[in-house]
């Protein structure tokens, strides 16, 4: 057999071949520990997730943030709670004056005139956070907010049976948000989402979906992002994030559903062929994903949680990208 032949059998293998992670579980002293972020901020990583008594809507759900300056050891830096309900899926973001910024929405005791509301957290330390101000209107949940170019955007989804769709915010403060796109157009109830920015301002977002195939979108749009086209993606994806690297390539990550039972991966997202391409699966099973994901020095920093081992559990992955 030729060189060049065998090399060319052998392609998919090599682009198949994948650095084993290093994985640590850094917490578990919740009953449930889930539902995580990940971010850098003032030369630490900074780590939000939810403790509560069970995954489910629990009086008890409170925000940890965990900090850390080389990722290996962890401590705890804050606990945020709330006596109106249940503090749920924090996220992460830096606000162009340089505040730490958590997002997160309250799961309203039972009686409240609503039922959810989006809140937003400020710290200049990760560990003194400000009282939380409520962002965007009643049940409508803003999962995550990502800024670009001094402007914070948030895809608010309804938590009411309504039949109403997802809308597009925005904002220049982080602390009032405006409606920018009061209906998006897309079917399935679209929900948990996730934001890249490409080089010409393309805004992308990439959506998790609650009815029929269930199957994840990828939206686009460019500025003044009022005009939204999307494509289906053709496989599911819970609690997703993205991320684009340094060279362009867009990575995604969150819960995926193969035989035998779901697991937390990375994927490679490619947004002109409209498909996923599975790097690899971390430790996880079950009760899992929600993942947050740094870049830096050729590496990849992954936090996520799973009940692999038992336990819900927060567990932080180290991953080299071939």
């Amino acid at each position: 057999m030729s060189r060049s032949i065998f090399l060319l059998l052998l392609a998919p293998l090599l682009l198949a071949a994948q650095p084993a992670p290093e994985v640590t579980k850094i917490w578990d002293a919740g009953a449930h520990n889930a539902f995580t972020d990940l971010i850098r901020y003032q030369n630490r990583l900074f780590c939000a997730f939810r403790e509560a008594a069970k995954h489910q809507v629990s009086p008890d759900g409170k925000i940890r943030v965990l900090a850390s300056t080389d990722g290996r050891q962890w401590s705890s830096a804050a606990l945020l709670a709330s006596d109106l309900g249940d503090l749920r899926d924090p996220h992460l973001s830096i606000t162009p004056s340089g505040e730490l910024m958590l997002v997160a929405a309250i799961a309203f005791n039972p009686g409240a005139p609503h039922r959810h509301q989006t809140f937003a957290f400020f710290s200049r330390d990760g560990s003194k956070w400000s009282e939380p101000a409520p962002i965007g209107d009643p049940d409508y949940w803003l999962w995550r907010v990502a800024w670009h170019k001094n402007k914070a955007y948030a895809v608010g989804y309804p938590t009411l049976a309504s039949g109403k769709p997802a809308r597009l915010y925005h904002s220049t403060d982080g602390r009032n948000f405006q409606s920018l796109v009061s209906e998006l157009d897309v079917p399935d109830a679209p929900n948990e989402t996730a934001f890249a920015f490409l080089p010409d301002d393309t805004m992308l977002i990439l959506a998790r979906r609650g009815l029929n195939s269930k199957t994840a979108v990828l939206l686009s749009a460019r500025p003044p992002y009022t005009n939204w086209s999307w494509d289906d993606l053709g496989q599911q994806l819970g609690g997703p994030a993205l991320l684009r690297l340094p060279d362009g390539r867009l990575l995604a990550a969150g819960r995926i559903h193969p035989e035998g039972g779901s697991r937390t991966a990375l994927l490679w997202l490619d947004p002109a062929q409209k498909h996923f391409r599975q790097i690899l699966v971390l430790p996880s099973k079950s009760d899992t994903s929600y993942p947050g994901l740094v870049f830096e020095n050729g590496e990849l920093l992954v936090s996520y949680y799973s009940s692999h081992e038992g336990k819900t559990s927060i567990y932080f992955a180290r991953v080299r990208l071939e």
